[in-house]
């Protein structure tokens, strides 16, 4: 049986927690900082939990995550 390719654009993005859940980054924390607010802007930094419906399509991207 051949081995399956990771795609590496998903690879960069997303990573298993220590409980099993997959975790992202989140947007919006690049540019025009100026107006958002601070407690805005710490909450961006932190990481967040993957919307359920998109977990089967993440682990298919990654089928040795």
């Amino acid at each position: 049986m051949p081995k399956i390719k990771t795609k590496k654009s998903a690879a960069k993005r997303f990573y298993k927690s220590g409980k099993g859940k997959i975790m992202r980054n989140k947007a919006y924390r690049r540019h025009i900082l100026t107006y958002k607010s601070r407690k805005r802007k710490r909450n961006l930094g932190k990481k967040a939990v993957v919307f359920s419906g998109d977990v089967l399509r993440v682990k298919r991207m990654l089928p040795y995550l």
